[in-house]
């Protein structure tokens, strides 16, 4: 396991900037998870994703619907929230396997929950406060695994 950058941000605008480079430079096939608290900062890295990929439209933590695919960018986005599923099987209703070794690049949030059928490859996105650096600093840690 090796880290591949570490960035600290103090403002959204900030975390999602990280996110437009990873989505302009992210390629077909490339699997994160996203690691962190409630309210850290996963949903604006992620719209920053987006926002590299040239999605245009909206874009939310699919919280309730555990899967959100975008279409409309330079290649497809599955951004999976999956904190409600209750046993991994429930992944393989949803067909998991279609989008992890698909076209387009995943985003997992609340992977741990699901570690068992990850890909054997795959970069953690560990979103970090520290409140005594400000409540808006973020130490935002990616590791290649």
């Amino acid at each position: 396991m090796d880290i591949v950058t570490r960035h600290e941000t103090n403002s959204a605008k900030e975390t999602f900037e990280i996110g437009k480079r990873i989505g302009e430079s992210a390629t077909p096939g490339m699997v994160y998870t996203l690691v962190g608290d409630l309210g850290v900062g996963k949903t604006v890295l992620t719209q920053g994703v987006a926002e590299g990929l040239g999605i245009t439209g909206p874009v939310s933590s699919p919280t309730f619907t555990v899967l959100q695919v975008y279409d409309e960018g330079r290649i497809p986005f599955y951004h999976f929230d999956v904190y409600r599923i209750g046993d991994v099987s429930e992944m393989d209703e949803i067909g998991y396997e279609d989008y992890f070794y698909g076209d387009g690049i995943c985003f997992i949030e609340w992977a741990n929950l699901i570690e068992e059928i990850l890909p054997e490859h795959y970069t953690e996105i560990v979103i970090e406060k520290n409140l005594e650096k400000g409540f808006d600093y973020r130490l935002i840690t990616m590791t290649k695994k």
